[in-house]
């Protein structure tokens, strides 16, 4: 498993060279505010490791992948989300992955939304 791109716009936020308004962070994740966000509540949920697309996910990803699951709810509950969110992985340049670092959104708070 890649650690870090040096080109890559995530892994710079990881590394704290690029700010983000963090709305959580450990050793494996870091959970920031989109700054083009599509919902009231807009967050991307980052895995520190570089690992480009789910294409690209191994079963040694496994447990960080769970940990972001199961992190969602716990978060949405903090920043007042309260009834329903999404949570979008994109996949790929066809699948709208603008990013080439794999992220998931999760986007909540009363509709309608801008987009999505």
């Amino acid at each position: 498993m890649s650690t870090a791109d040096p080109h890559c716009i995530f892994c710079k936020i990881v590394a704290g060279q690029i700010p983000a308004r963090k709305a959580y962070e450990d050793d494996e994740i870091i959970a920031f505010h989109d700054i083009n966000p599509w919902a009231p509540v807009h967050i991307l949920l980052v895995p520190k490791p570089h690992i480009v697309s789910m294409v690209e996910v191994l079963p040694e990803h496994q447990p960080i992948l769970g940990k972001m699951m199961v992190l969602v709810p716990q978060l949405m509950r903090e920043l007042g989300v309260t009834d329903g969110y999404r949570q979008v992985i994109n996949t790929g340049r066809d699948g709208g992955q603008e990013v080439m670092h794999l992220h998931m959104h999760a986007m909540g708070g009363p509709r309608p939304w801008a987009r999505g």
